[in-house]
């Protein structure tokens, strides 16, 4: 069997806030609640288990999606239409903008407990890569 990654757990300062601000704006839905988690599956069988810890256990953490055009369309409509700071690069430097890396889209935006959160369009290197 090939490895794959199952899940990984997000420390949030409050798992649901974490869990909706997430599946809001990608238009996901959560999937299944149990024990401490609240947890979100992807499209590629990879589930994000949100989880409340105290607010000094966080470690920023930087998690990149790959979504389609029309999924990117959306989810973008939705960060400006909420007045959701973001940036077309990990730097914050380009602030209410997006990038046109690869051939693709993307953009860069801070979840409610501070993880660097990114979407775009195609892949680093371009599909060939």
């Amino acid at each position: 069997m090939p490895v794959e990654l199952n899940h990984t757990i997000v420390h949030a300062r409050d798992n649901r806030e974490s869990a909706e601000f997430f599946t809001e704006l990608l238009g996901l839905e959560i999937t299944d609640e149990w024990g401490p988690f609240i947890v979100v599956a992807l499209a590629n069988g990879v589930s994000l288990d949100f989880a409340t810890v105290p607010a000094d256990r966080i470690a920023p953490q930087h998690y990149a999606f790959l979504v389609s055009e029309e999924e990117f369309d959306a989810a973008y409509a939705r960060i400006s239409a909420r007045g959701i700071e973001h940036y077309a690069d990990p730097r914050m430097e380009k602030p209410g903008a997006i990038n046109h890396n690869d051939g693709g889209r993307g953009v860069y935006f801070m979840d409610p407990s501070g993880h660097a959160m990114e979407l775009i369009t195609v892949p680093y290197g371009g599909w060939g890569a």
